[in-house]
């Protein structure tokens, strides 16, 4: 039998060491030049691309496992009690829509970003981006709301 609080922490452990190592090429790795940005020069760090890939793969991993787990958890929860599995398959729909919405609500205009000359700022990754920070936008804000509910519904409850 596997210990699998073993294997989390290890997994844990390895991801953040990793983390930590890039992180630190990134910030102490050196330049490949400036860049001249309305009269300022600015260093362009060497292992810019290395960053942004861990955090693409670090986003990857953390989507592949959410849903595998909201997967497990409805096929758990609907053998138990359907009524709840619908409900959390509910939020679940909810949470597309709310992507959905956001996607439309992106603009694929492009994004003018000083020194950057490639492609990938205009058409769908342009509106994938802003779908993304207005999904963060109203994510946080239904957090910190939610937070002030569960504040505000304890005190009146006790």
């Amino acid at each position: 039998m596997l210990n699998y609080k073993k294997i989390s922490l290890i997994s844990l452990i390895t991801l953040l060491c990793i983390g930590v190592v890039f992180s630190v090429l990134f910030y102490v790795g050196g330049s490949e030049g400036t860049l001249e940005v309305a009269g300022d020069y600015l260093d362009i760090p060497r292992f810019s691309d290395l960053f942004l890939i861990w955090n693409y793969v670090l986003v990857s991993l953390v989507c592949l496992v959410t849903i595998c787990v909201v997967i497990w958890e409805f096929f758990k929860t609907y053998q138990v009690d359907k009524k709840k599995a619908m409900s959390q398959l509910a939020i679940v729909v909810g949470f597309f829509a709310l992507w959905g919405i956001c996607w439309f609500l992106g603009s694929p205009a492009e994004m003018k970003i000083i020194g950057y000359e490639g492609s990938d700022n205009v058409g769908s990754m342009a509106q994938l981006s802003d779908a993304c920070l207005y999904l963060t936008y109203i994510l946080v804000a239904a957090t910190l709301i939610s937070m002030v509910w569960g504040i505000i519904y304890t005190k009146t409850r006790k």
